[in-house]
């Protein structure tokens, strides 16, 4: 347990309808933890949730949820779920949420699908194209190998709302991950298109594309980038330049992915970092803070 003056946001943490899971994906979820089964009865177990963060000395996480129901499981259900759960302590609870840019209600009406998700306490938006099977950028018709306009809606009534926009970068290993899609670069697109689009690109572009997902948040004032999933040993090595960019940067774990056997754990590594007092509360809380202010 750490004894810093200042709460600790986890701003990247699985808390997911694992019911949903197809077998391949459970599989990968579920290797080299022993805690599985106990972890998933969990995941619908806000107090319980609640209290393993207590534990780890985690004031605030966010709960990441997405929709890929060809390659996850996961369908439009999970913003529900997310916004039930959430709902137990919503100041701690940070509720992510998911669209699918070919769901054709989406398609005939992205506003007023961000809309419901605004309606129903949903905090933040996770698009995650090696999942979803799709580039970020792909409401452009220049970028696109498969078009799809609904995503321009979505990001521009995201914009309008406020609401923060999520995106994987960076590998994955889930069976049938298009990791190509995975590049930050395509990000580049949205914050030119998007200017006062708060995005965060989760895990830096691990492992192969850290650089460009350093570019993009220094071109763009509201780009930041998540530190989950990658071992906080490395993160010197990926992002050499931390300490400058500490305002631009908000700590997250991955929890409970196999690179994270508690919050806690990883936090504790990463305090081990040479690193500035200032840097430190600027990922673990300050920027967190900002970008999700308490309701």
């Amino acid at each position: 347990m750490h004894n810093l003056s200042y709460p600790v946001t986890d701003i990247h943490v699985h808390i997911q309808p694992w019911q949903q899971l197809h077998p391949g994906a459970q599989a990968v979820m579920s290797f080299g933890r022993p805690d599985y089964e106990s972890l998933a009865v969990m995941m619908n177990d806000p107090a319980a949730v609640l209290a393993r963060m207590d534990a780890d000395g985690i004031d605030r996480i966010g709960m990441i949820n997405y929709v890929a129901p060809r390659l996850m499981g996961f369908t439009d259900d999970v913003n529900d779920w997310c916004a039930r759960i959430s709902k137990a302590d919503p100041r701690r609870l940070l509720a992510f949420g998911g669209l699918d840019p070919r769901e054709p209600s989406v398609i005939k009406n992205p506003a007023a699908a961000v809309d419901r998700l605004v309606d129903l306490g949903i905090r933040g938006l996770k698009i995650h194209p090696p999942h979803q099977e799709l580039k970020a950028n792909a409401y452009r018709k220049d970028a696109a190998e498969e078009y799809l306009p609904a995503l321009e809606g979505i990001y521009g009534r995201l914009q309008e709302v406020k609401m923060p926009l999520m995106i994987h970068t960076g590998t994955s290993v889930f069976p049938g991950a298009r990791s190509r899609y995975g590049d930050p670069m395509d990000c580049d697109d949205i914050g030119i298109d998007f200017p006062e689009l708060k995005m965060i690109l989760a895990h830096c572009g691990r492992p192969m594309w850290a650089q460009g997902a350093i570019f993009i948040i220094r071109r763009f004032p509201d780009a930041y980038i998540d530190l989950s999933s990658i071992p906080p040993k490395r993160l010197l090595h990926y992002i050499p330049m931390l300490e400058k960019l500490a305002n631009k940067c908000l700590w997250g774990t991955d929890w409970p992915g196999p690179g994270a056997p508690t919050m806690d754990h990883n936090l504790m590594e990463f305090l081990k970092l040479d690193l500035s007092e200032e840097a430190c509360k600027l990922i673990l809380h300050d920027n967190a803070a900002t970008l999700f202010p308490d309701p």
